[in-house]
């Protein structure tokens, strides 16, 4: 029971949850060929609870190879709302209304195109980045403002799909580490509009891609077991 699973996280989900729930269905049917209690499940880069898409999970021996998958590249559909930004940077987050103007095409257009190649970009501070051994979102949860620092990424294309205003729909590929809520709130800088991410589908990771992942609704044992892979 070794390989990798490309499971398709719902809204409302953590990554953690989707682990959980891997485990479970195979340590409850019997699967688990190791001599742990515990089958070893672990993902390769997490998805926000809102957000919905690709998740790699490794299993069994592959749990060792998590850290070559955490560093691919990453494809996402967003959708950006302008207007309004977000204490957390989406749609959970308290809004505060910035501006009622309306870009044009032609002017959004040309934002998004500045933002790729190489930028520096500030993670949000409800992101799972560790300050002085906490989580920021931990910190800024309990009241407290987490200094974070810049960081580079980079934005291989940011592709606008439609326009109709506030909401903006772009497919985006970027290197790992990208904070997709970070990239909204900068564009929304850019234009003088705030803006925030108002949803988030991820469709590829590295070579994989989200038409060959299984649903969580139809995970049980002889799904799983046809969707392993190894590699």
């Amino acid at each position: 029971m070794n390989g990798i699973l490309l499971i398709d996280k719902p809204s409302g989900w953590t990554s953690f949850d989707v682990v959980n729930k891997v485990r479970r269905i195979i340590e409850q049917n019997g699967l688990n060929t190791t001599n742990k209690k515990r089958f070893p499940v672990g993902h390769t880069g997490t998805l926000d609870p809102l957000a919905t898409g690709l998740l790699v999970l490794m299993c069994g021996t592959y749990t060792k190879k998590v850290p070559e998958y955490t560093k691919l590249d990453k494809t996402y559909g967003v959708l950006m709302r302008l207007g309004q930004t977000s204490t957390t940077g989406d749609e959970e987050g308290e809004k505060t209304f910035v501006s009622d103007h309306k870009p044009t095409r032609a002017v959004l257009q040309a934002a998004l195109q500045r933002f790729e190649g190489d930028i520096m970009q500030t993670p949000p501070v409800y992101s799972a980045i560790k300050i002085n051994g906490r989580r920021a979102y931990d910190l800024a949860r309990r009241g407290e403002t987490p200094q974070m620092q810049p960081r580079p990424a980079h934005i291989y294309s940011l592709q606008l799909q439609a326009y109709n205003y506030p909401d903006v729909h772009c497919i985006v590929s970027v290197s790992s580490g990208t904070y997709i809520r970070s990239l909204a709130e900068d564009i929304g800088k850019a234009l003088d509009t705030g803006a925030y991410m108002a949803a988030l589908r991820r469709t590829q990771v590295g070579p994989f891609n989200i038409k060959d992942a299984v649903t969580v609704d139809r995970l049980e044992p002889e799904a799983l077991l046809r969707a392993l892979r190894e590699r």
